[in-house]
Order: C-alpha cells, then structure tokens, then sequence
C-alpha cells in the first residue's frame, strides 16, 4: 500500500511495489497522504514514485469485474484522485520508476512535471488496443498536457514509449538513470516548495478548468 515520507520540503509517496492498482483501498490511502501533504502552510511539494518494475498499472480490472455494479462510483472515484493532483496547491513529480499504463499513466500526466527511468519501463495509453474508449475526463485531461500531435501518437495507437521517446514526445519532461530517479524529481520541485498554497491551487484550477469539469462529470 503506499507510504509517504517526509523529506522536508518534500513529501514522497511510494505508491508501492507491485502493480500499484487502482483498488478502492489504494484510492483511499492515496487520499490521506494528499491530505498529509495540503495540511498546514508551511513549503512542500510531492513527489510519486513506484517500486520494482512497476510506477502503476491503472485500473484494477480484476476488483472491477467482481464489482461490475459499482463500475460508474469506481471510475468516478479514480477520477476524482486525477481532479485533485491535477489541481493540489503544492509542486508536484511523478517519478516514473517503471512501468505507467493507462489510468497510471493518467495518474503521471496529472502531476505538473514528470521523470521517467531512461532505461527500462515504458509510457503507454493502451486504450485503442483493450477496447475501453477514455471517458470524456480521461481524455481532456490527457490533451490538456499534450499537444495536439503527441495527444494523437499517444492515445489512438496504444503505443509503448520508453523513456527518451517519452521525452522526445513531451510525454516526461527529464529521463534519468534509475539511482538518480527520485533525485532529479525531487530537484524539479525543491525550489518551488514555498509558492503561496492558495494562488498555486487557484492557479492550477483555472488552467485546468475544462479537464476538471470533465472529470467531475458523472462517468
């Protein structure tokens, strides 16, 4: 399950060492440590990251099949975590350790920067090759990232990125070697730590007005 750490300014939360899906109880522990991070005032900034081969592999379609029911809460749900990064008050880096699929993928996309391993682990929106469509959310919120040509290699051909293609596309913004993983993300925020918590909120919340309608939508 994940766990936060506090390297002050910076808060990181490992996510996990397996695949990191999205089960309601990981949704919900992803939650507390937000709420860790965005208590208080004083400077912080958030830093993601994975175990092992794995940064997150998005939905739990295993929990999803058992629970067929609870299909639309559940996709609200994940898509409410995506609404809150997108917008939380403080910097924040996914430091991609390995591999982010789909919803995992989405996950890195919400955060405002992005490192990923140069050598192993690949960026990739499978979508087009598992025949589940993106939700209107999913989708504003990838293209509010990308530009409208790494928006169409990305999305329509289920593509596998590794690290310097991810890179070349905009899909990261840094490659780095994996024992300088979560040093370079950490230095990507570092500095930016101390920005007033209401003005960064509120700005995050109006560049990303569209993509936060979408994803508060019900699913």
């Amino acid at each position: 399950m994940p766990e936060l750490q506090h390297h002050d300014p910076v808060y990181v939360l490992d996510l996990g060492e397996g695949e990191n899906r999205f089960s309601p109880d990981w949704l919900e522990s992803v939650h507390t440590a937000l709420d860790t991070v965005t208590e208080g005032a004083a400077p912080a900034a958030l830093v993601t990251v994975g175990g092992g081969k794995f940064y997150s592999n998005g939905l739990d379609l295993e929990w999803l099949t058992a629970n067929g029911e609870k299909a639309g809460q559940y996709v609200t749900d994940v898509q409410e975590l995506f609404a809150r990064v997108l917008t939380l008050p403080v910097p924040t880096v996914a430091a991609l350790n390995g591999h982010a699929f789909g919803a995992g993928a989405m996950l890195a996309m919400a955060h405002d920067f992005r490192v990923m391993r140069e050598d192993r682990g690949y960026f990739c929106f499978p979508e087009a090759d598992i025949n589940i469509p993106f939700t209107p959310g999913m989708a504003a919120l990838i293209q509010a990232k990308l530009t409208p040509s790494a928006a169409i290699a990305s999305m329509t051909t289920g593509r596998r990125f590794g690290g310097p293609d991810a890179r070349e596309l905009g899909l990261v913004d840094v490659v780095a070697a994996e024992s300088k993983l979560l040093d370079h993300a950490g230095d990507v925020v570092r500095g930016l730590a101390g920005k007033d918590r209401g003005t960064l909120g509120a700005i995050k919340s109006t560049m990303f007005a569209a993509a936060v309608t979408a994803l508060r939508s019900p699913a």
